[in-house]
């Protein structure tokens, strides 16, 4: 989409507006919410309300969705037990077809799968040295022994699959959009790492000898200090990128719209020493941005790509952005610090772009307000001529009123719901994740509200909108 919008058949072609729901968050039986019924209800509550996409966060194996042990593989924690196919005659075929075109990683995965296991769940690089560097004879043996935990896990990807490719049918059919998420950086002590050794700069070990991470900003007076390993980005160049291509190959195939978290680090990464004390004593690199997404242009084509572009960003991340024409995000919640060039004000909003109330990150729009300052609320309250202007329907309001072409609005402030539902704290190593909500929490207005307003703002669905994938 250019400057003025498109008519290019890709999502961004008409104006639309979505929600933002974690899949573990949905309702349901099961320890945590999953790709069977409660999902095809939420569906089905987007499509009344008039919304056409559904953004989620990853939904790869781990303990954070940003810290997935896998880029290509699915968390089993997320199929629906009572969905599953019976066994090995109703899925035969169609789990060997799948096993076989996913081999690339579906094997290496598995193996990774049931050494963790076996070692307690303890990182990879403390396991015996010859499973931690993949000698040849290690592997082989390591596969006969384990050959039980390497078809449950076959089974378990095949089930995801065949579960998320009935959801997205299911979204398709009531005329709803799928946008992923995918990291940037990946695990240290994941599949990726112990597998593609060479793309990272490890010691010799596999300890990361550097780590990711961002300056002061916004969420933390002293940085972040993610761990991850930093990319051996000329290795990568050397082999076409090829390791990046079949990554997003696989989340492009999952998804409509892929969202591409912190877009800024295929520009400039902050690399932060690993024995460092904290995110402070980081420095600014340059990647080789341009020449990945010339190649993905070439590989995987474009359209379907949207950058989180927030923190520290330069003229050079704006402009590697544009040349390849990738909306950016714009956030409500950020757009009332500082004077009325603030790019987060909505009289400062581009239509190539994705416009937020708040993010997973964020707190809930409910939860902003009552924590803002005086300043803030009389800036609030200025920009939006109102005294008191009921929060976080405003923010919701200015949101679809955007010229932006995609607004998205977490669940929890279509809801109204406050602090107590916030999904994470950056920064902060435990407590997150964990937010739930209940079909009970839904008004039975909402659906009929939410469309009344997508129709005043012109973001209801129009015919034949829903771009093939």
């Amino acid at each position: 989409m250019d400057a003025e919008g498109s008519n290019d058949g890709s999502p961004f072609a008409s104006r639309r507006a979505g929600v933002l729901l974690h899949v573990a968050s949905l309702p349901g039986e099961s320890p945590t919410g999953t790709l069977g019924a409660d999902a095809r209800r939420f569906v089905d509550l987007l499509a009344a309300a008039g919304f056409s996409v559904w953004q989620m966060l990853p939904v790869g194996p781990g303990d954070s969705p940003y810290g997935s042990r896998s880029s290509h593989a699915g968390d089993p924690r997320l199929l629906d037990p009572g969905e599953r196919e019976p066994g090995d005659d109703a899925e035969g075929p169609a789990r060997a077809a799948f096993c076989a075109a996913q081999s690339g990683w579906l094997e290496d995965f598995a193996l990774f799968t049931a050494l963790a296991e076996t070692h307690g769940g303890s990182d990879w690089w403390r396991w015996p040295q010859p499973l931690r560097d993949r000698q040849p004879a290690a592997l082989a043996r390591a596969r006969r022994a384990h050959a039980s935990v390497l078809e449950r896990v076959r089974r378990e990807q095949y089930q995801f699959h065949r579960q998320w490719q009935a959801l997205r049918d299911y979204a398709r059919m009531r005329g709803v959009l799928l946008f992923g998420d995918v990291p940037v950086f990946v695990a240290p002590d994941g599949a990726d790492v112990w597998v593609h050794r060479e793309f990272f700069r490890l010691e010799s070990d596999g300890r990361p000898r550097v780590v990711a991470g961002v300056p002061p900003d916004y969420f933390s007076a002293e940085g972040q200090r993610w761990g991850n390993p930093l990319y051996d980005w000329e290795r990568l160049r050397n082999d076409g990128f090829s390791w990046w291509i079949e990554r997003l190959r696989t989340h492009l195939a999952r998804f409509d719209l892929l969202r591409i978290d912190h877009f800024r680090g295929l520009q400039a990464f902050w690399e932060i020493p690993r024995d460092a004390p904290s995110a402070r004593h980081g420095r600014w690199v340059e990647a080789p941005g341009r020449e990945l997404f010339e190649v993905i242009r070439s590989e995987l084509g474009g359209g379907r790509l949207v950058a989180e572009d927030l923190g520290t960003i330069t003229p050079e991340v704006v402009a590697l952005r544009e040349e390849f024409v990738i909306p950016g995000m714009l956030v409500l919640q950020f757009a009332f610090d500082g004077g009325a060039e603030n790019p987060y004000l909505p009289h400062n909003h581009v239509r190539r772009a994705v416009v937020y109330t708040g993010t997973h990150d964020n707190d809930t729009t409910a939860g902003w307000w009552r924590t803002l300052d005086r300043d803030g609320r009389q800036r609030v309250c200025a920009y939006f001529g109102r005294e008191d202007p009921p929060i976080p329907e405003t923010l919701v309001r200015a949101a679809y009123a955007s010229v932006a072409q995609l607004a998205i609005v977490p669940l929890q402030d279509l809801l109204g719901l406050g602090s107590q539902a916030r999904l994470n704290i950056p920064g902060k190593a435990e407590g997150n994740w964990g937010w739930r909500f209940a079909w009970s929490d839904v008004p039975d207005e909402l659906a009929g509200a939410q469309r009344r307003l997508l129709g005043i703002y012109s973001r209801l669905p129009q015919a034949g909108a829903v771009a093939d994938g």
